[in-house]
């Protein structure tokens, strides 16, 4: 009995009105909460999350108000399978309603799965470099590398979750413990002790003398954070030093433990691929006597050493590079017409959407047809 009031109240049409209505609330919301927030993190709390939290000042509470994009979702597409379950029976005069819920559910599920497994980066080539690697665009992770080890895929990472916690990581395969004594998720550095900026602790590397402040997070789509930690190593023979480590550093931090050397950083994470691409060449077209941007492009050189493959590419607007489940799109430029970037997107559903739009399609004609056949029977003599 409970199962059969549980369908029928997930079927019903009511439950799709207050979908929807929740639906535009949660869009009016998310837009004038980009005002404030700024659109990255907007979308990460309105959009793409189970539930929308209201963070009282001063408190570390976080009380839910509100659905989140994720639960919207996920209920419209529950309610769409319930009634179509419910209310239409299999039966050729109900192809094409069968194949346009089908191309429905298709496109709400597909966007779905894209949106929490597809994963974005970006790849910065200038003139002559060659890289087998994409970073992320604003998430970071702390690497501790092995010097003697050649394989960069080896390194052990650490995501910048765990260096909010500040807590004690241990590493596996490696002898000591990473202490983590402060992080600051966007900081800035300072030669001098200006307004507001305290001196920084370390007992060794080359963050002695420097200053910091902690900054409020960016919100705007095309400035990141810029995060500091600062870091203690502890052997079993006790502690090694305490290091800096920050976005703002090029170099990494460089530490021995038991006659081996290690070097530390805090970067964009990385997403390696078996493969590299060096850029030949980068055009940069603009409209006669304007600098409005006509077209431009580069000219990459793929490289695969387990194939053997070896190859030019050129990658433009509109005609990206597809390769081992990513694409390669060509997003913008250096200043200086010598360097270009390259967003690497990787996404499982690609396929969904055309998929869907086709069924949607197919069952549209399909049930047009049907009722103009049964018309046209209809009005013809007996």
């Amino acid at each position: 009995m409970f199962p059969e009031r549980f369908i029928k109240v997930l079927a019903s049409l009511r439950l799709t009105v207050v979908t929807l209505a929740l639906a535009m609330v949660l869009v009016f919301a998310g837009t004038f909460g980009e005002v404030h927030l700024g659109l990255y993190k907007a979308q990460n709390e309105f959009f793409r999350s189970f539930l929308i939290y209201w963070h009282p000042q001063n408190t570390a509470w976080k009380i839910p108000i509100f659905p989140g994009g994720y639960s919207i979702g996920i209920l419209l597409l529950l309610n769409l399978v319930a009634a179509h379950a419910a209310r239409f029976k299999l039966s050729r005069e109900k192809t094409g309603l069968w194949l346009i819920h089908a191309g429905l559910i298709l496109l709400l599920s597909g966007q779905l799965f894209t949106d929490m497994f597809a994963v974005e980066s970006q790849m910065y080539l200038h003139v002559g470099d060659t890289k087998n690697y994409s970073e992320s665009n604003r998430i970071h992770e702390l690497v501790v590398m092995d010097t003697m080890d050649k394989n960069p895929g080896d390194n052990i990472t650490i995501p910048e979750r765990l260096l909010v916690q500040k807590n004690n990581i241990r590493p596996s395969h490696l002898p000591f413990i990473i202490h983590v004594k402060e992080f600051y998720a966007n900081s800035s550095l300072a030669s001098n002790g200006a307004p507001g900026f305290a001196r920084v602790n370390v007992t060794t590397g080359f963050g002695t003398g420097i200053w910091w402040k902690q900054e409020p997070r960016e919100t705007a789509a095309n400035r990141r954070d810029s995060p500091s930690a600062l870091i203690e190593i502890v052997s079993p023979q006790g502690s090694l030093g305490t290091w800096l480590v920050s976005d703002w550093f090029e170099q990494p931090q460089t530490f021995t433990c038991n006659n081996r050397i290690y070097k530390l950083q805090l970067r964009l994470k990385r997403f390696y691929q078996p493969f590299s691409l060096h850029l030949l060449a980068f055009t940069h077209d603009v409209y006669h006597g304007t600098d409005i941007p006509k077209n431009f492009s580069s000219r990459v050189r793929l490289q695969r050493p387990d194939t053997g493959e070896n190859r030019e590419v050129q990658i433009y607007m509109n005609n990206p590079l597809r390769y081992g489940g990513k694409t390669f799109y060509q997003a913008g430029f250096d200043m200086d017409n010598q360097g270009t970037i390259l967003q690497v997107v990787k996404n499982p559903g690609w396929l969904t959407p055309y998929l869907a739009c086709g069924l949607i399609a197919i069952g549209m004609v399909v049930q047009f047809l049907s009722h103009l056949v049964l018309f046209l029977r209809r009005r013809s003599p007996t």
